[in-house]
Protein backbone atom coordinates (compact mmCIF):
# COMPACT_ATOMS: atom_id res chain seq x y z
CA UNK A 1 0.00 0.00 0.00
CA UNK A 2 2.83 2.79 0.81
CA UNK A 3 4.70 1.25 -2.44
CA UNK A 4 1.66 2.06 -4.07
CA UNK A 5 1.16 5.76 -2.85
CA UNK A 6 4.97 6.52 -3.50
CA UNK A 7 4.56 5.89 -6.93
CA UNK A 8 1.18 7.68 -7.46
CA UNK A 9 2.84 11.00 -5.64
CA UNK A 10 6.00 10.32 -7.42
CA UNK A 11 3.62 9.94 -10.91
CA UNK A 12 2.19 13.48 -10.29
CA UNK A 13 5.31 15.51 -9.28
CA UNK A 14 7.03 14.56 -12.33
CA UNK A 15 3.58 15.55 -14.45
CA UNK A 16 3.45 18.34 -13.10
CA UNK A 17 7.10 19.36 -13.33
CA UNK A 18 6.78 17.98 -16.95
CA UNK A 19 4.15 20.80 -16.99
CA UNK A 20 5.58 23.09 -15.98
CA UNK A 21 8.45 23.24 -18.04
CA UNK A 22 6.15 22.87 -21.23
CA UNK A 23 4.78 25.65 -19.90
CA UNK A 24 7.78 27.68 -19.73
CA UNK A 25 8.86 26.59 -23.18
CA UNK A 26 5.58 27.87 -24.68
CA UNK A 27 6.17 31.28 -22.60
CA UNK A 28 7.37 34.09 -25.48
CA UNK A 29 11.09 35.09 -23.76
CA UNK A 30 14.36 36.38 -24.56
CA UNK A 31 17.67 34.91 -22.42
CA UNK A 32 20.51 37.33 -22.39
CA UNK A 33 24.36 37.49 -20.77
CA UNK A 34 24.85 40.57 -18.69
CA UNK A 35 28.05 41.88 -17.19
CA UNK A 36 28.59 43.99 -13.94
CA UNK A 37 31.99 45.32 -13.15
CA UNK A 38 33.05 47.73 -10.41
CA UNK A 39 37.31 48.32 -10.06
CA UNK A 40 38.74 49.43 -6.66
CA UNK A 41 41.77 50.49 -5.12
CA UNK A 42 42.35 48.11 -1.86
CA UNK A 43 42.80 49.35 1.48
CA UNK A 44 43.78 46.28 3.44
CA UNK A 45 46.59 43.56 3.07
CA UNK A 46 46.95 40.21 4.24
CA UNK A 47 50.51 39.44 4.66
CA UNK A 48 51.80 35.92 5.20
CA UNK A 49 55.03 35.11 6.82
CA UNK A 50 57.30 32.53 8.25
CA UNK A 51 60.40 31.19 10.09
CA UNK A 52 62.30 27.79 9.56
CA UNK A 53 65.48 26.45 11.33
CA UNK A 54 67.10 23.09 10.74
CA UNK A 55 69.68 21.49 13.44
CA UNK A 56 70.39 17.92 14.64
CA UNK A 57 67.84 18.16 17.52
CA UNK A 58 64.01 18.77 17.59
CA UNK A 59 64.01 20.74 21.04
CA UNK A 60 66.47 22.69 19.27
CA UNK A 61 65.03 23.98 16.12
CA UNK A 62 61.58 24.40 18.11
CA UNK A 63 63.09 26.84 20.61
CA UNK A 64 64.81 28.79 17.90
CA UNK A 65 61.21 29.07 15.87
CA UNK A 66 59.22 29.95 19.21
CA UNK A 67 61.90 32.79 20.10
CA UNK A 68 60.99 34.39 16.70
CA UNK A 69 57.57 33.78 16.84
CA UNK A 70 57.35 35.23 20.75
CA UNK A 71 58.97 38.63 19.24
CA UNK A 72 56.65 38.60 15.83
CA UNK A 73 54.04 39.21 18.12
CA UNK A 74 55.59 41.37 20.42
CA UNK A 75 56.30 43.58 17.99
CA UNK A 76 52.75 43.34 16.19
CA UNK A 77 51.16 44.53 19.17
CA UNK A 78 53.61 46.80 20.05
CA UNK A 79 53.19 48.48 16.43
CA UNK A 80 49.04 48.74 16.94
CA UNK A 81 47.89 45.42 15.37
CA UNK A 82 45.35 44.11 16.98
CA UNK A 83 45.53 40.03 17.96
CA UNK A 84 42.43 39.81 16.15
CA UNK A 85 44.55 40.35 13.24
CA UNK A 86 46.79 37.89 13.24
CA UNK A 87 47.32 34.04 13.83
CA UNK A 88 49.46 31.13 13.24
CA UNK A 89 48.58 29.09 9.87
CA UNK A 90 50.96 26.20 10.12
CA UNK A 91 53.53 24.94 12.42
CA UNK A 92 55.39 21.65 11.43
CA UNK A 93 58.16 19.85 12.84
CA UNK A 94 59.73 17.08 10.17
CA UNK A 95 62.90 14.70 10.75
CA UNK A 96 65.18 14.20 7.14
CA UNK A 97 68.02 11.35 7.14
CA UNK A 98 70.85 12.46 5.15
CA UNK A 99 71.68 9.15 3.53
CA UNK A 100 75.45 10.24 1.93
CA UNK A 101 76.35 12.10 5.66
CA UNK A 102 74.52 9.26 7.35
CA UNK A 103 73.21 11.67 9.72
CA UNK A 104 69.17 13.32 10.44
CA UNK A 105 68.09 16.52 10.67
CA UNK A 106 65.20 18.26 11.79
CA UNK A 107 63.54 21.10 10.38
CA UNK A 108 60.84 23.33 12.17
CA UNK A 109 58.25 25.70 10.16
CA UNK A 110 56.06 27.97 11.66
CA UNK A 111 53.91 30.58 9.38
CA UNK A 112 51.64 33.63 10.13
CA UNK A 113 48.99 35.47 8.47
CA UNK A 114 48.51 39.17 9.38
CA UNK A 115 45.76 41.66 8.27
CA UNK A 116 47.13 45.51 7.65
CA UNK A 117 44.52 47.30 7.27
CA UNK A 118 46.14 50.36 7.79
CA UNK A 119 48.34 49.77 4.16
CA UNK A 120 50.33 53.27 5.30
CA UNK A 121 52.53 50.92 8.05
CA UNK A 122 53.36 48.62 5.19
CA UNK A 123 56.89 49.38 4.87
CA UNK A 124 57.07 50.09 8.81
CA UNK A 125 55.75 46.51 9.47
CA UNK A 126 57.47 44.75 7.24
CA UNK A 127 61.16 46.09 8.03
CA UNK A 128 60.06 45.36 11.82
CA UNK A 129 59.05 41.78 10.74
CA UNK A 130 62.65 41.10 9.20
CA UNK A 131 64.00 42.81 12.32
CA UNK A 132 62.41 40.06 14.44
CA UNK A 133 64.45 37.11 12.97
CA UNK A 134 61.28 36.08 10.11
CA UNK A 135 63.34 34.54 7.42
CA UNK A 136 60.57 34.15 4.50
CA UNK A 137 57.38 36.20 3.36
CA UNK A 138 55.09 33.19 1.39
CA UNK A 139 53.13 36.48 -0.16
CA UNK A 140 50.98 39.24 0.02
CA UNK A 141 47.35 39.40 -1.21
CA UNK A 142 45.39 42.74 -1.13
CA UNK A 143 41.97 43.08 -0.33
CA UNK A 144 38.93 46.02 0.24
CA UNK A 145 37.23 46.13 3.81
CA UNK A 146 34.27 47.07 1.52
CA UNK A 147 34.27 44.01 -0.67
CA UNK A 148 30.59 42.65 0.58
CA UNK A 149 29.31 46.02 -0.91
CA UNK A 150 31.13 46.31 -3.88
CA UNK A 151 29.73 43.13 -4.98
CA UNK A 152 26.40 44.33 -4.34
CA UNK A 153 26.67 46.97 -6.92
CA UNK A 154 28.12 44.94 -9.22
CA UNK A 155 25.37 42.25 -9.25
CA UNK A 156 23.03 45.31 -9.72
CA UNK A 157 25.19 46.28 -12.73
CA UNK A 158 24.66 43.16 -14.22
CA UNK A 159 21.55 42.79 -13.67
CA UNK A 160 21.18 46.38 -15.45
CA UNK A 161 23.23 45.25 -18.37
CA UNK A 162 21.54 42.44 -18.90
CA UNK A 163 17.88 44.44 -19.11
CA UNK A 164 19.81 46.66 -21.33
CA UNK A 165 21.02 44.45 -23.77
CA UNK A 166 17.19 42.35 -23.90
CA UNK A 167 15.84 45.80 -24.92
CA UNK A 168 18.08 46.42 -27.37
CA UNK A 169 17.32 43.32 -29.34
CA UNK A 170 13.36 43.20 -28.82
CA UNK A 171 13.22 47.11 -29.52
CA UNK A 172 13.63 46.58 -33.54
CA UNK A 173 10.79 43.79 -32.93
CA UNK A 174 8.32 46.13 -31.71
CA UNK A 175 7.96 43.93 -28.69
CA UNK A 176 8.81 45.01 -24.94
CA UNK A 177 10.70 43.14 -22.02
CA UNK A 178 8.57 41.60 -19.69
CA UNK A 179 9.43 40.14 -16.14
CA UNK A 180 12.04 37.97 -15.52
CA UNK A 181 11.79 34.09 -15.63
CA UNK A 182 14.87 32.43 -14.72
CA UNK A 183 18.32 34.22 -13.25
CA UNK A 184 21.67 32.24 -12.84
CA UNK A 185 24.60 33.96 -10.88
CA UNK A 186 28.20 32.89 -12.67
CA UNK A 187 29.93 35.96 -10.51
CA UNK A 188 33.70 35.21 -9.64
CA UNK A 189 35.71 38.10 -7.64
CA UNK A 190 39.39 38.66 -9.05
CA UNK A 191 41.63 39.95 -7.12
CA UNK A 192 45.37 41.39 -8.28
CA UNK A 193 48.16 39.63 -8.14
CA UNK A 194 50.00 39.60 -4.54
CA UNK A 195 53.31 41.13 -4.61
CA UNK A 196 55.96 38.22 -4.05
CA UNK A 197 59.62 37.98 -2.43
CA UNK A 198 61.17 35.00 -1.43
CA UNK A 199 63.50 36.21 1.27
CA UNK A 200 63.12 39.09 3.64
CA UNK A 201 66.91 39.59 3.32
CA UNK A 202 66.08 40.90 -0.11
CA UNK A 203 63.42 42.94 0.71
CA UNK A 204 65.54 44.61 3.70
CA UNK A 205 68.52 45.78 1.55
CA UNK A 206 66.34 47.38 -1.25
CA UNK A 207 64.24 49.26 1.36
CA UNK A 208 67.49 50.44 3.27
CA UNK A 209 68.64 52.05 -0.10
CA UNK A 210 66.04 55.31 0.83
CA UNK A 211 62.55 56.05 0.57
CA UNK A 212 61.38 53.95 -2.17
CA UNK A 213 58.00 53.36 -3.36
CA UNK A 214 57.75 49.13 -2.51
CA UNK A 215 54.25 48.88 -2.73
CA UNK A 216 52.19 47.59 -5.91
CA UNK A 217 48.41 47.09 -4.25
CA UNK A 218 47.12 47.04 -7.65
CA UNK A 219 43.20 47.15 -8.25
CA UNK A 220 40.47 44.97 -7.26
CA UNK A 221 38.21 43.48 -10.12
CA UNK A 222 35.02 42.81 -9.02
CA UNK A 223 32.93 40.94 -11.66
CA UNK A 224 28.98 39.74 -11.48
CA UNK A 225 27.99 37.40 -14.67
CA UNK A 226 23.92 36.21 -14.75
CA UNK A 227 22.50 34.99 -17.26
CA UNK A 228 18.46 35.83 -17.32
CA UNK A 229 15.40 35.13 -19.07
CA UNK A 230 12.98 37.85 -19.72
CA UNK A 231 8.98 37.15 -21.03
CA UNK A 232 8.77 38.58 -23.88
CA UNK A 233 5.36 41.02 -23.78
Amino acid sequence: MKNSILVIVTILFTTISNAQEQKSNLIPQISVFGEGKVIVVPDQACITVGVQNTGKEAAEVKKLNDETISKVIKFLKKSGIPTTDFKTNNVSLNKSYDYEKKKSNFEANQTLSITLKDLSKYDEIMMGLNETGINSIQGVEFKSSKLAEYEKEARKNAMLNAKQKANDYVSVLGQKVGKALMITDNSVTVYPQPMYKSSMMDMSSEMAGGNKETLAAGEITINANVNVSFVLE
